[in-house]
């Protein structure tokens, strides 16, 4: 679904670019990196929480950067409301 959502240009990658997202109203999913550093976590679930985006931790770097189709991505934001409903779909049933 992620790589779907980044064919469709739906989703920007990146600590700024889904920073910028987030803070603009684009973002409808914010997906961050497990193991990306703490002050990176706690720095995207304030500001998700601030901005009312739902926000989820899933795998790793090089996992998430794969499912889009690039290198390693410690952050994305999923611009679109029925491919982040449907990633969070997902996420869920991976759980």
């Amino acid at each position: 679904m992620i790589g779907l959502a980044t064919k469709a240009g739906k989703t920007a990658s990146g600590e700024f670019c889904t920073e910028k997202e987030v803070k603009t109203g684009r973002a409808a999913l914010v997906i961050v990196a497990g193991d990306a550093s703490d002050n990176t976590k706690k720095k995207f679930r304030n500001m998700c929480e601030y901005y009312k985006v739902p926000i989820c931790f899933y795998a790793d770097k090089d996992t998430l950067g794969h499912a889009m189709g690039k290198e390693f991505r410690a952050s994305l934001a999923v611009l679109d409301a029925g491919f982040a409903k449907g990633i969070m779909k997902h996420l869920d049933t991976e759980r």
